[in-house]
C-alpha cells in the first residue's frame, strides 16, 4: 500500500511541475489534475529548471539519477543537460544551525571546541551529504562533509519503492527478466549504502592517496582520521578550478590538450595499473591546480563510490580491449569461449560475425571521431547477448569510462582516447605477462601456497581412496585424467614454489630460479582442462 502511495505522490508532484504534459503523459495516462490535486508550479520556468527542482523535492535516489544522466549530454537536450548539470553540487543546503546540532552529537561537545574555525555556509550541497570550511587547531585548513539529516530513512523508502516496481515489472513483462532488474536495484542499494558511510569513503581516499603519493597530474587530499565518524569526514582542503570552468582556464595559461591526455592516463593507471579506481568522476567532482599552468594538476574529491576488478576482470578487460583495438575479432571470439565467458554452445563464428559488426564501422572512420566508451557499451551488449554474465563493476567501469571521456573532449574536442589509451593499455598488459612480475606475485602468496601445500597429501589420498576397487567406466577413466591433471598441478605448485624460495634466497647460479619458475609454469599451462 505504501508503494502505491509514494508512486501516486511521485505523479502527482510531476504534475504539479508540468512534467506528464511535457513528458506526452498526461493523455495517455487519462489522469486528470483535480485528482492528482496538483496545482502547477513555476508555470513560466523552463521545462529544465522545472525537471531539476522536481527531482530536487523527490529525494535523494532521484537527485543521483539526474547527476548521473547529466553526464551524458550527447542524450539529453541542452537546456536538460545544463539544468542536471547543477544537481553535481548545488542541491540547497540544509542550514547551519543542522550542521553544528549534527556535529555536537557525533563528537559529544560543541563543534566550535572541536574545530579552531568553522565556516556555517555550505561550500557545497549534494543529494547526501554537504560540505563545510573548517580549521583545525594546527592552522591546517580542512572540509567537513557532512550526511544531510533524515537521508537513510529516505533512501531506505524509495529504494523499497524500486523494489516493488521491478518485481511488479517482472510479473507483468516476462522479457524484462533478462535484465535482471532486481539485480541491478540490489547493487544501486549497495552503492548508496557504501557512500552513506564516510568511514568507507575516508578509506577509499586514502587508498587512491598511497597509489599516486609520487604523481605529479593528479593530487588526493589527505584524510584527518582522528576528526572522523560514519556520519562526518573530515579532509584537506584542496583549491582549484573546477573543471567544467574551461574558459577560465584557457585564460591562465593552461595546456588543455596536455590535461585532457593526462585525465586519460589517470584513468587508465587506476584501472589496469591499480584495478582500483573512482567511480563518481562527473564535474562537479575534480579540480584542476593551476599554479603551473604548463603542468596542470588534477585534484579529485567525493570518493564514495569506487570500482575495484578482480583478477579475471582485468584479464577480460585488457585482452578484450586489446583484441579489438588490433581488430582481430576472431581471437577476441575464441578468448570469450575460451574463458567461458559466453555460453559453452555459442558458435565461435556467431560470436567474431558479431563483434565485426562492431567494429568495422567505428575503423572506416577517423578513431578521434569514435566514443571509447560507446564501443565498450556495445562490446558488452552483444557478449550479453550470449549469455554472458557481466558483473556489476564492469558497469561502474563502463559509467566511469563515459563520464570521463565527456570530460575529456568537453575539456579538448579532438582528443583521441584510442589514440592516447592505446600504447597504455599495451605497455601494462605486456608488464602483466613479465616472468618477474608472475615470480614477485608468487613469493607474495608464498604463505597460502604453503598452506595449500599442506593439505595436498591428504586431498591426494582422498582421490585415491575414491579410486580403489572400482572397474573401469568412462566416469572412471574422466576421473585418471582428473587425476593426472591434479599431480601435473602439484608438479607444477612445487617447482614456481621453489623457483620463488630460490629467488628469496638470491641462490646461484640465478638462471636455476628462471629455469625451475618456467618448468613450473609450463607444467601448470599443460595441465588445464580442454573445452
Amino acid at each position: 500500500m505504501l508503494v502505491f502511495v509514494r508512486i501516486f505522490g511521485i505523479f502527482r508532484l510531476l504534475a504539479r511541475y508540468g512534467l506528464l504534459r511535457e513528458a506526452g503523459l498526461a493523455r495517455p495516462l487519462r489522469v486528470p489534475a483535480w485528482m492528482l490535486l496538483a496545482g502547477r508550479r513555476h508555470k513560466g520556468a523552463s521545462r529544465g529548471v522545472r525537471l531539476r527542482e522536481a527531482l530536487q523535492e523527490l529525494g535523494p535516489i532521484f537527485v543521483k539519477f539526474g547527476q548521473n544522466i547529466s553526464t551524458r549530454p550527447d542524450l539529453l537536450p541542452a537546456d536538460i543537460a545544463g539544468e542536471l548539470a547543477r544537481l553535481q553540487d548545488d542541491v540547497p543546503p540544509f542550514s547551519a544551525d543542522a550542521a553544528r546540532r549534527r556535529l555536537s552529537r557525533f563528537y559529544g561537545r560543541p563543534a566550535e571546541e572541536v574545530f579552531a574555525q568553522f565556516e556555517p555556509e555550505a561550500l557545497a550541497a549534494a543529494s547526501i551529504a554537504q560540505v563545510h570550511a573548517a580549521r583545525l587547531s594546527g592552522g591546517e585548513e580542512v572540509v567537513v562533509k557532512l550526511l544531510r539529516p533524515g537521508v537513510r530513512k529516505r533512501i531506505e523508502k524509495d529504494v523499497k519503492l524500486f523494489y516493488g516496481l521491478v518485481r511488479a515489472a517482472t510479473r507483468l513483462w516476462p522479457a524484462t527478466r533478462r535484465l535482471r532488474l532486481v539485480e541491478v536495484v540490489d547493487e544501486y542499494q549497495r552503492t548508496l549504502k557504501y557512500e552513506m558511510d564516510l568511514m568507507r569513503e575516508g578509506a577509499n581516499a586514502a587508498r587512491l592517496k598511497r597509489s599516486f603519493a609520487d604523481s605529479d597530474i593528479i593530487h588526493v587530499p589527505a584524510v584527518h582520521w582522528d576528526y572522523c565518524r560514519p556520519e562526518v569526514l573530515v579532509m584537506e582542503r584542496i583549491r582549484g578550478i573546477p573543471i567544467r570552468e574551461v574558459q577560465a582556464m584557457k585564460d591562465a595559461g593552461v595546456d588543455i590538450p596536455e590535461l585532457a591526455a593526462r585525465g586519460v592516463r589517470i584513468f587508465f593507471t587506476q584501472v589496469f595499473r591499480d584495478s582500483f579506481f573512482h567511480a563518481d568522476m562527473h564535474p562537479g567532482n575534480v579540480f584542476v591546480d593551476i599554479s603551473d599552468p604548463a603542468n596542470p594538476r588534477y585534484a579529485a574529491v567525493d570518493f564514495g563510490i569506487v570500482g575495484i576488478l578482480d583478477e579475471r576482470d582485468h584479464h577480460y578487460l585488457g585482452q578484450t580491449l586489446l583484441a579489438f583495438f588490433e581488430q582481430d575479432y576472431a581471437r577476441l571470439a575464441r578468448l570469450h569461449l575460451y574463458w567461458g565467458w559466453v555460453a559453452p554452445d555459442t558458435r565461435a563464428e556467431d560470436l567474431e560475425a558479431a563483434f565485426r559488426v562492431i567494429g568495422e564501422p567505428i575503423f572506416a572512420k577517423p578513431l578521434s571521431e569514435c566514443s571509447f566508451g560507446r564501443v565498450l557499451g556495445r562490446i558488452f551488449a552483444t557478449a550479453q547477448e550470449f549469455d554472458m554474465q557481466l558483473q556489476p563493476q564492469m558497469l561502474l567501469l563502463h559509467k566511469t569510462l563515459l563520464n570521463i571521456e565527456g570530460l575529456g573532449r568537453e575539456l579538448y574536442p579532438q582528443l583521441d582516447l584510442w589514440e592516447t589509451g592505446y600504447p597504455l593499455l599495451k605497455q601494462w598488459m605486456r608488464r602483466r605477462a613479465e616472468p618477474r612480475r608472475l615470480l614477485k606475485e608468487l613469493r607474495r602468496d608464498l604463505p597460502e601456497l604453503r598452506y595449500a601445500l599442506q593439505r595436498l597429501p591428504r586431498v591426494a589420498h582422498h582421490l585415491l581412496d575414491r579410486a580403489e576397487g572400482r572397474p573401469e567406466t568412462s566416469s572412471d577413466r574422466g576421473g585418471l585424467k582428473a587425476r593426472r591433471r591434479f599431480w601435473r598441478q602439484l608438479t607444477g605448485g612445487i617447482l614456481l614454489i621453489s623457483s620463488a624460495l630460490l629467488l628469496g634466497l638470491e641462490a646461484q647460479p640465478p638462471w636455476l630460479a628462471w629455469l625451475t619458475g618456467s618448468a613450473g609454469m609450463a607444467t601448470l599451462l599443460t595441465s588445464r582442462p580442454r573445452r
